[in-house]
């Protein structure tokens, strides 16, 4: 789940979802491993503030004609304060989440930029909900209780996550191997395979149900000599989207198909761009679509927010 920006606040401006960001932090994990892990619990626990208090709103019952843009916009504001205020006083989560890491990861070398870190389900304590006297409050009656279901929530977002939790720690050594050869940080890599195979969900699958390992939906033009497979797929077309019968790439292995993916970056003279240093998300998916990789015009917005999320589970 992608959440908005402003429903985070100031409390979660430095979360870690660039590579720069994600450097610092794993600086400071090898200078400071404790305070570090504390750090990354408070971005959790901001980030957990923002999608339960956006689910409540979601699960609300609109306010008739006093339902607009306008309102909409000004809840958001609202929203965005609870937020603040609640991550700076803090809900327990962070506190219970480094006592389990702690416990959990008790002889794990911290700052392996290599491995991605475990979270294993919490529970954490009841923790009373910290409310300014005079505060206007959500119109949102379970916020009261906010607290008592820290436990339920935590472990549903947990669940919901596993798949995709899978999908980065089964791949990262393949990921980390096509950073090596790009330049192009394991998350960003490991974000586009997400994408063009839904976590690995909808692989492309030879006519025979095998598996053709292409996560990236490379397809099999002229000058390609290997193995191929046809599959349906959406192309855009004037901005319309259409089904139409692509030749796509094979692999022996997600191994061969992240060499290939690097190949095609360093190789190709479209793709120069997206190698540049230090790019953020958003500027390595728009060099993406501006160099053609995908015909989708909301191809860069997607590909930020799948690499996003990728990043917030590799600390």
């Amino acid at each position: 789940m992608q959440i908005p920006g402003g429903a985070l606040g100031a409390a979660s401006q430095q979360l870690a979802i660039d590579a720069q960001a994600l450097d610092a932090l794993k600086l400071q994990a090898k200078k400071d491993p404790e305070q570090a892990l504390r750090t990354a619990a408070k971005q959790f626990e901001a980030v957990f503030l923002g999608m339960m208090l956006k689910s409540m709103r979601d699960a609300s019952p609109k306010d008739g004609v006093f339902d607009s843009e306008a309102t909409n916009m000004y809840t958001g504001m609202l929203d965005q304060q609870w937020v603040d205020l609640l991550s700076k006083k803090g809900i327990g989560v962070a506190d219970v989440m480094v006592k389990q890491i702690q416990r959990s990861q008790s002889g794990h070398q911290p700052g392996n930029p290599n491995e991605p870190v475990q979270i294993k389900p919490l529970h954490p304590e009841t923790t009373p909900l910290p409310i300014k006297p005079g505060a206007r409050q959500p119109n949102l009656s379970t916020l009261e209780h906010i607290s008592s279901s820290t436990q339920q929530g935590v472990q549903q977002m947990d669940d919901a996550q596993s798949p995709a939790r899978h999908f980065v720690q089964r791949l990262w050594r393949e990921a980390k191997q096509a950073e090596s050869v790009t330049g192009v940080p394991a998350q960003f890599v490991l974000g586009q395979a997400a994408l063009e195979s839904g976590w690995g969900k909808h692989e492309i699958r030879h006519s025979d149900g095998s598996n053709s390992h292409n996560l990236f939906g490379i397809k099999a033009g002229s000058d390609w000599k290997g193995a191929v497979t046809e599959n349906v797929t959406t192309e855009y077309v004037d901005g319309t989207a259409r089904k139409v019968v692509e030749k796509f790439r094979a692999y022996g292995s997600y191994a061969e198909a992240f060499a290939d993916y690097a190949r095609l970056l360093t190789r190709n003279p479209h793709f120069a761009q997206t190698l540049t240093p230090g790019q953020s998300a958003t500027q390595f998916a728009a060099q993406l679509q501006k160099s053609g990789y995908a015909t989708d015009p909301e191809y860069a917005q997607k590909l930020t927010q799948v690499i996003e999320k990728t990043v917030r589970m590799v600390v």
